[in-house]
C-alpha cells in the first residue's frame, strides 16, 4: 500500500494521485476538515475507507465525485477540462480551481451585471479573443480562462497578485496604477480570496 495523505477543504481539494502499483484503486473516507486516502491494489482493511475510483497501471487517478459522506467534491467538477486546459497552457490547475471557486462557485451557467458568464466568467471580449464561441459550454470556457491567466503571467512576470488583479479588473487597470493591484474594492478582495484557495487546493509541500 502507498499511504497518501493531505489537507483539503471540507468540499474537496485539487490533487492527482499517480498510481504506482498495478491496477491501483483510489481509497478514501471524510473526517472533517481531512481527507484521509490510500492508494492500493488490494481493500485497505480498515473499513472507513471507501473505493473511490478504480485505476490502472501508469494511470493518474483522480478525486471521486462524491466524498463518503455523499457532499461534492468541489474540486473533482470539471476535473478533465481543467487538466486538460492545464496542460495546454501550463497553468497550474490548482489555480484554475481557485478561479473558478471565487468567479462562479462551479456554476457553468452563472452571469454577472458586469456581463461576464459561465465558469470562468468569460467577458465577451475575452472570449472572443481566446475563440471561446459559447460562453456557457464548460470546456471552452474553462479553457479560454486558462489561456488568458497563461499570458497574464507572461505580462505581470509570474506575480500571481498582479495575475489575479489583472483578470478581475483587466490587465489595462494593473498597467495603469504602476504594476499594482488596482484600489478597487472587489479587485482588493479578490485577489487575496482565491490566493487562499489556491493554497489550499496545492498538495502540501513534502514534510
Amino acid at each position: 500500500m502507498i499511504p497518501v495523505q493531505m489537507r483539503w477543504l471540507a468540499a474537496g481539494a485539487a490533487m492527482l494521485f499517480c498510481a504506482g502499483t498495478a491496477h491501483a484503486d483510489l481509497y478514501g473516507f471524510v473526517d472533517g476538515d481531512r481527507v484521509s486516502v490510500i492508494i492500493s491494489d488490494t481493500p485497505p482493511e480498515d473499513t472507513r475507507y471507501k473505493l473511490f475510483k478504480k485505476g490502472e497501471a501508469g494511470r493518474y487517478v483522480t478525486p471521486p465525485p462524491e466524498t463518503a459522506a455523499g457532499e461534492p467534491l468541489q474540486l473533482a467538477k470539471y476535473g478533465s477540462q481543467i487538466h486538460a486546459a492545464a496542460r495546454e497552457t501550463n497553468v497550474d490547475p490548482a489555480l484554475i480551481h481557485a478561479v473558478i471557486s471565487v468567479e462562479s462557485g462551479y456554476n457553468p451557467a452563472a452571469r454577472s451585471s458586469a456581463g461576464a458568464v459561465g465558469l470562468m466568467q468569460l467577458m465577451p471580449g475575452t472570449a472572443k479573443r481566446y475563440g471561446v464561441t459559447n460562453r456557457l459550454d464548460p470546456a471552452q470556457n474553462i479553457r479560454g480562462g486558462a489561456r488568458y491567466l497563461r499570458d497574464l503571467k507572461v505580462l505581470f512576470d509570474g506575480n500571481l497578485q498582479l495575475v489575479l488583479a489583472a483578470y478581475n479588473a483587466g490587465e489595462e487597470a494593473v498597467m495603469k496604477h504602476g504594476r499594482r493591484i488596482p484600489p478597487y474594492r472587489e479587485t482588493v478582495a479578490y485577489v487575496p480570496k482565491v490566493l487562499g484557495h489556491y493554497r489550499r487546493f496545492r498538495p502540501e509541500a513534502p514534510g
